[in-house]
């Protein structure tokens, strides 16, 4: 054979192998976990799964019972779905840190148990996270907000989080969202055991400049009763107004605050110079107030910085 001619045959084999090396990448399979948080869910899941193996028959799927007393362990079994039992209730959050630890897929679907998320909307989210996204929110509307109080506090939880980060979000505490695994990973150690992961993981992303992205989705009435009390989480929703801040940018919240503190001193003495002619202790205490409150709002800032840090 031509010395010449074996070289050629050589190269276009080469090239060809090449070639279907790079399709092969791009046709292969995304492996994805689904990741489903229940406490006492049994008659929703008995509806849900099967409805979920329909829409994604490859996806492995992770139900993290947290505590339940109910049936949730059996009907998981009856429909061949991997269950994470914890031996007591530890809280949402908890639920989604083990299921994250867990979980094998590269690309990781988070909704919830009760029924509300239809199945149907994963190709929806994943096919946004497809355009460059590191995590794609199923964002609600006003009719699937539970209650008018509910829908009330979300919608300043979106106002304060869009004014804080400088970017719209159209729904701050959805459970509905599909991440990129090893991205979530990272702020395992930053999310809490209760029930505002989504809210911190939020303002982790955008603090970190991963692109967070909101698709439009329906919801569907809750199976049973929810789980949170109003009374007894009023005071944890309004913490979350401030987690929001603190997490993302705490100056935005404490410089604000000192001004005003300044301004109020300020206009105070202002007022007993020209009535009593003299400097009070009231002035004295909201300027004191103001330089405290800046101070704080400064250490704040460096240790958000600090907890942000990642060694590459």
């Amino acid at each position: 054979m031509n010395p010449w001619s074996q070289c050629w045959r050589e190269r276009v084999l080469l090239g060809t192998l090449a070639r279907f090396g790079e399709f092969s990448g791009i046709w292969r399979t995304r492996v994805i976990s689904i990741v489903l948080p229940a406490k006492n869910e049994a008659a929703a899941l008995a509806d849900l799964l099967p409805r979920l193996r329909l829409a994604q028959p490859t996806a492995e799927v992770l139900v993290v019972d947290d505590g339940s007393s109910d049936d949730t362990a059996s009907v998981c079994a009856a429909h061949s779905v991997t269950v994470l039992r914890q031996p007591y209730s530890m809280g949402n959050g908890a639920a989604i840190k083990r299921g994250a630890r867990v979980a094998q897929g590269e690309t990781i679907v988070f909704m919830d148990g009760d029924g509300q998320h239809d199945p149907s909307d994963i190709a929806q989210l994943l096919t946004k996270l497809d355009e460059g996204y590191d995590m794609v929110v199923g964002a609600r509307d006003w009719s699937g907000q539970a209650g008018v109080g509910r829908g009330m506090a979300n919608s300043l939880y979106n106002w304060l989080a869009t004014r804080m980060t400088g970017h719209a979000i159209a729904d701050l505490t959805s459970g509905f969202r599909a991440v990129r695994a090893d991205k979530f990973r990272e702020f395992l150690h930053l999310l809490p055991n209760g029930f505002s992961y989504p809210t911190t993981i939020t303002m982790a992303f955008f603090r970190s400049a991963y692109a967070v992205a909101y698709e439009s989705i329906a919801v569907h009435k809750r199976v049973g009763k929810s789980h949170i009390k109003p009374l007894r989480d009023g005071l944890r929703f309004l913490l979350i107004i401030f987690k929001i801040a603190t997490l993302y940018s705490p100056l935005k919240l404490f410089v604000p605050a000192s001004v005003t503190f300044f301004a109020v001193g300020l206009g105070y003495y202002i007022y007993t110079f020209i009535t009593l002619h003299r400097f009070t202790n009231m002035s004295l205490l909201l300027f004191s107030a103001s330089v405290i409150v800046f101070l704080i709002g400064l250490i704040s800032e460096q240790v958000t910085t600090l907890t942000y840090r990642r060694d590459v």
